[in-house]
């Protein structure tokens, strides 16, 4: 069904492109100034030059809606990257994925859907494995209604006017998920003019992707659009093992509105949408391996000779894998929202009540090898989340403000299955214990996890700007929030024969290897708190378009639990309840700019220094083995994050525009003094009694409990990463049509980052730089066509590295795209 509608989508999104294209023509042959007023809009709104700095084309402004209310961007006093519908499609940047190498301080990282994280300066959601028990750090909202799982952050765009990242905590109007920052995207709403747009790229690879949307009147007083969206590509590392291609694109998104509109005072949209992605995903290929502690005869060198096992490549940009397991990465994201705006008085009171779902259905190749090792990991999981804001926004000469409540309900339940092969007894078992020899030892051992999450929140807030002169003004803002979570985690576990082991009674040899692979567990954590945010900004205009600010944030991310289970003791028999729940991140901001625009509005530069200091962060502590658990949260010490941020751009012409923006970030542990030990000094014996560790990759030796990693970087920061563009265009005359040929460039260049929690030898990914290059023809009513290239040079680089479990020094990883080309027409009518 799913393909079905793809090539039905496909071919009329040609067809209306095509159709659209000559129409447009004949259009501007035969009225050349009848381009509607919203076109022109939306070309100024989605200038390249709005990228991170919020500039404009010369005489108009940017609108955002980062403080709620319509304003320009260079009156907003926070950073704040603004990027246009038009530049989000020409650059290929149809997810967030995709978005970072716009936005310099935008990290993202995803092994698959669900293990997904998305920061802001190196902040945000731990590094590592997915914990459902708490808080993203970065919010992600569309069109005002908040999606609470970062899985969402992976589905292509659909239908966007203008995305907008907010750098910095967010927690006064965006709540207490925003300690880092927010990202508020922004969708095209219908419209009372006939309007559409219609669009088709192909491209190597057989990448297809078709993006369709119509508005328009149903009567006076109501208007509906409708938009869908289809991408699908062939994967870019191929299976021996499945003869098949992996890391594929596979994704369908359909949204529709109804704005209805009875009086001048009042407007309600309703809003509904769907995506799903069935992609071949989402494996790994082997990059290389590193001495851990662990005995020389257990690590992986050792243990792949003794079961007659060789990597299908050693060179990862070879891009060829072995994965056994079966990958499956199914995900469905959808839900529907209610938004009245009604103007009452001086100010309108807007109501926003929305349903979210979300349905994840995986299976994933847990060991990264070739092996029957594990050979089945997967955790389905269904959420539903619903939401409900009332706010009010009053604007004056003299004083705005924004008053406001919100409430918020979740559950998820999750099913997992974790199940070990025939070659799991030789891997995980010293030679030394006979079992090693016996493949059915551990064959068939399986384990059945049970989990759910209720998460319930209420927040009032409000947010004051004084204008005590028109160049003075002052913001304070606060939040008063209340959080509770009820958990819980079953873990139930069974032989090959269907027989359950439990805790306790008769050890035999067998028994005690079962138990170290798989524990069973029982736990049912609960989390509830009140927490107060404020927040104070100054704003000082220099000159007119000289904006000087200041700003000052008490926030906090909410305590969390342990949602996949928690440590067990030292007697493998009782769960540590102590670390069942993490405590809230409390969070101290400080940061200045300044926002500047001259030569008549052509230029704008924004620049902005930041430090953020955060206790109790909450850091995600990775288990070294298969058994008991997959990793758990824990409260590091202190984290800090600091650094400056300019953005810089120019628009001397209508035939040229140039953009540059960097940023310098110094994320770093201040104090995480019991953090989980890198690889290299992990796997050996644990040290007791004052003994001393052995130095890193010491095979057989002593390994530290944990490690002090105070003073190290924090996973997935680059210190230096910047983007930069520019598009040149000269009049000219093609197939009867006026219109201008253009020339663009966009690339990203970061410094190295560390791919593991704990800082690593064997995980530190090199910096890398990303070049893109478009030429086309377009025409003032909207018809284009252009040819692409991305990572034109076809930079090797990863993505991601992950650390291999067992302690046996196998590094495993994602690389980033090769060089892809194609063509795009698109066509508004």
């Amino acid at each position: 069904m799913t393909s079905f509608v793809r090539r039905t989508l496909l071919a009329t999104t040609v067809l209306a492109s095509a159709t659209a294209g000559i129409t447009a023509a004949h259009a501007e042959d035969a009225a050349p100034a009848a381009a509607t007023s919203a076109s022109a809009a939306a070309d100024e709104q989605d200038n390249p030059t709005s990228v991170g700095t919020g500039a404009h084309d010369r005489g108009g402004d940017i609108v955002v809606t980062a403080r709620r209310r319509q304003e320009s961007s260079q009156e907003v006093p926070l950073a704040i990257s603004v990027v246009g519908g038009e530049h989000i499609d020409s650059t290929g940047s149809f997810n967030v994925g995709r978005l970072q190498q716009l936005t310099p301080t935008l990290q993202y990282y995803s092994s698959n859907p669900r293990n997904t994280a998305v920061n802001i300066r190196g902040l945000g959601v731990p590094f590592g494995l997915t914990n459902d028990g708490i808080e993203q750090g970065v919010g992600i909202y569309v069109d005002d209604v908040y999606n609470s799982r970062v899985a969402s952050a992976t589905f292509d765009f659909l239908d966007v006017a203008q995305i907008e990242v907010l750098r910095g905590p967010q927690g006064t109007l965006y709540g207490k998920n925003t300690t880092a920052g927010a990202i508020n995207i922004t969708t095209n709403q219908p419209t009372f003019d006939f309007e559409g747009k219609a669009e088709v790229s192909i491209g190597n690879y057989n990448f297809k992707q078709a993006k369709a949307a119509i508005s328009g009147p149903l009567s006076d007083t109501l208007a509906a659009r409708l938009a869908v969206s289809s991408t699908s590509r062939r994967g870019t590392i191929y299976n021996v093992t499945s003869n098949q291609w992996i890391q594929s694109q596979d994704n369908l998104g359909l949204r529709g509105q109804l704005l209805w509109k009875p009086t001048g005072t009042v407007e309600v949209t309703l809003a509904g949408d769907f995506s799903t992605q069935d992609a071949n995903c989402c494996g790994s290929v082997y990059v290389r391996t590193g001495t851990t502690q662990r005995a020389l005869n257990r690590q992986f060198e050792a243990l792949a000779a003794a079961l007659g096992y060789e990597p299908v490549s050693r060179n990862p940009f070879d891009r060829l894998t072995d994965l056994d397991t079966p990958l499956r990465a199914k995900n469905k994201v959808g839900g529907a929202s209610v938004r009245v705006k009604w103007d009452v008085g001086p100010g309108t009171l807007t109501s926003i009540t929305a349903w979210r779902f979300w349905d994840w259905d995986p299976s994933n190749d847990r060991d990264f090898t070739g092996l029957p090792i594990v050979s089945k990991s997967q955790n389905p999981s269904q959420q539903d989340q619903y939401t409900q804001e009332l706010r009010y926004n009053y604007s004056s000469d003299r004083i705005d403000f924004v008053v406001g409540a919100f409430g918020f309900y979740q559950r998820i339940d999750t099913q997992g299955t974790e199940e070990h092969g025939s070659a799991s007894s030789r891997w995980n078992i010293s030679p030394s214990n006979s079992l090693s020899n016996d493949p059915t030892a551990l064959d068939g051992l399986v384990a059945y996890n049970s989990q759910y999450l209720k998460n319930t929140s209420a927040a009032l807030y409000g947010q004051l700007s004084w204008h005590i002169t028109p160049e003075l003004t002052l913001q304070p803002g606060v939040r008063l929030n209340y959080d509770k979570k009820e958990g819980f985690y079953q873990r139930r576990v069974f032989d090959a024969a269907g027989n359950e082991i439990l805790l306790g009674g008769d050890s035999t040899p067998l028994k005690t290897a079962q138990l170290a692979i798989f524990t069973p567990q029982e736990i049912s954590p609960t989390f509830s708190d009140w927490n107060f945010s404020y927040d104070f900004t100054a704003s000082y205009k220099v000159a007119p378009d000289v904006l000087l600010y200041a700003t000052y944030a008490k926030s906090f991310k909410s305590g969390g639990i342990n949602q996949n289970g928690v440590p067990m003791a030292s007697d493998n028999m009782t769960p540590l309840y102590d670390v069942a729940t993490v405590k809230p991140e409390s969070v101290h901001h400080y940061e200045a700019g300044i926002k500047t625009q001259f030569w008549d509005r052509r230029v704008t530069f924004n620049l902005s220094i930041f430090r953020t200091d955060i206790k109790n962060y909450q850091a995600n502590v990775n288990n070294g083995q298969f058994g008991v658990l997959r990793g758990y949260l824990a409260n590091a010490g202190a984290v800090r994050s600091q650094g400056v941020e300019a953005d810089f751009s120019v628009r001397p012409s209508e035939r040229f525009n140039a953009y540059v923006n960097g940023a310098y970030t110094d994320a770093k542990y201040r104090k995480f003094v019991d953090a989980p030990c890198p690889p290299e000094l992990s796997g050996g014996t644990t040290a007791v009694g004052g003994q001393t560790p052995d130095a890193p990759g010491t095979p057989g030796g002593i390994s530290p409990a944990n490690c002090d990693i105070s003073g190290q970087r924090l996973p997935g920061v680059s210190e230096w990463s910047f983007s930069f563009g520019a598009e040149v265009n000269t009049p000219t005359k093609l197939l009867g049509k006026e219109g201008e040929v253009y020339f663009g460039y966009d690339g990203s260049v970061r410094s190295n980052f560390s791919s593991n929690p704990s800082p690593s030898a064997y995980t530190w990914i090199d910096g890398y730089s990303l070049h893109n290059f478009r030429a086309g023809f377009r025409t003032q009513s909207g018809f284009d066509v252009y040819g692409w290239v991305r990572n034109a040079f076809d930079e090797n680089y990863f993505e991601q590295l992950m650390v291999g479990p067992g302690n046996t020094g196998l590094i495993a990883g994602l690389p980033g795209d090769p060089r892809t080309w194609g063509f795009t027409i698109k066509s508004n009518f």
